[in-house]
């Protein structure tokens, strides 16, 4: 019972003693901790300065739930609750799944129509566009030229030596293909991080923000990627039925035309021969009253359809209920003191972590000699 006694306590000892010294090495180095730390909050209290502050607008909407996706009922909610999705899976040819909404924000020509929209920027005085702001007129800042002249100097020593390549025109005059130049595809890339779209496929509403070094100016292009979004989704599902509206409507102004000539052809015979009774007068009359009535029934069966069609287009114009709108954001995405106390916990670690490699090193040090000598005072 005495000797299990000492045995377990002998390691309790041995724990304590390297505890001990552990702390007594880090007593020791604490002024070079001091130092490691006090540096790195520099480089935190830098890197706060430095970095522009950015700010993110957003506004959440739930997008119109179509009449072919809520025949399911409860059997689509129940097949939900099992891992099912019976929406996707019965979903109409002419619909357009909120899943692939993220894609379209994500597109060239959904980028492209953002970058020719005009914004107040900040410290100008008239709107600009995207394209001509980034490509003219922003200046790069301190973290910028930095990493250009630092990280990037290799890439800028190539590109002085080669010389600018020949750039790629833009060749809008088909539809097979979209051809970018290669300032448009680096606004491109700054627009394809600065605007993000998030479907909640759970709950059923999509939040879409935008990120910019200006608050108002986030709020702006919110709104306007808003805009083009539903503009976008509504062209997408109105597009066979406009187009059905669009035939529908030709043939109606054809056939009304038809209308008009056949009544004024009736009415001007029946003026011409008011008091004539033979029976070629009548037979006339007759014959372009049935043309007349043709033309008049063909007229209002087309005046119907027209109807018809305009309100198929209301019905298919889809209708999104912004439950949070766009509003100009108060505060910045990043924190000083946040920084600040990341690189201060950082310097502790590098520092603490510095020390103990080093006696570690040490230690491995001299006990490879303690080895080296027994070896040689064994032989």
């Amino acid at each position: 019972m005495t000797d299990d006694t000492k045995n377990n306590q002998a390691p309790l000892q041995d724990d304590e003693i390297d505890l001990i010294a552990l702390a007594k090495t880090l007593w020791d180095n604490r002024k070079f901790i001091i130092i490691t730390v006090g540096i790195f909050m520099v480089l935190g209290v830098a890197v706060a300065l430095l970095t522009p502050k950015e700010y993110t607008a957003t506004t959440t909407m739930v997008p119109q739930v179509s009449k072919g996706s809520t025949k399911m009922g409860g059997l689509s909610s129940l097949a939900a609750m099992a891992g099912f999705n019976l929406n996707d899976m019965t979903g109409n040819s002419g619909e357009l799944s909120p899943m692939v909404y993220p894609q379209i924000v994500k597109s060239v020509p959904f980028q492209l129509e953002l970058m020719n929209t005009t914004f107040h920027f900040p410290g100008q005085n008239e709107p600009l566009t995207f394209y001509t702001y980034f490509n003219g007129v922003k200046k790069p800042g301190a973290l910028e030229l930095v990493r250009k002249y630092t990280i990037g100097l290799p890439g800028v020593i190539i590109k002085a030596i080669k010389g600018d390549e020949n750039p790629v025109t833009s060749d809008q005059s088909t539809n097979d293909y979209i051809a970018l130049t290669k300032d448009q595809d680096e606004i491109r890339k700054i627009l394809n991080e600065t605007v993000n779209l998030e479907v909640n496929d759970k709950d059923g509403y999509l939040t879409l923000s935008a990120t910019t070094i200006d608050p108002k100016l986030a709020a702006q292009l919110t709104t306007k990627a808003q805009a083009l979004l539903q503009n976008t989704i509504t062209e997408f599902k109105i597009e066979k039925a406009k187009v059905q509206l669009e035939f529908i409507q030709e043939r109606y102004n054809e056939k009304k035309n038809e209308f008009e000539n056949a009544q004024t052809t009736l009415a001007e015979f029946r003026d011409r021969n008011k008091n004539v009774t033979s029976a070629l007068a009548r037979t006339t009359e007759e014959k372009l009253q049935n043309e007349y009535q043709l033309a008049f029934e063909v007229y209002s069966q087309l005046a119907q359809q027209l109807e018809q069609a305009r309100i198929q287009v209301k019905e298919d114009t889809p209708v999104f209920s912004v439950l949070k709108p766009v509003t100009v954001p108060l505060e910045d995405n990043t924190s000083g003191a946040t920084t600040l106390i990341i690189f201060t916990f950082l310097g502790g670690v590098v520092a603490v972590g510095w020390i103990f490699l080093k006696e570690f090193l040490r230690t491995v040090k001299d006990r490879w000699g303690q080895e080296r000598e027994n070896k040689q005072k064994t032989v």
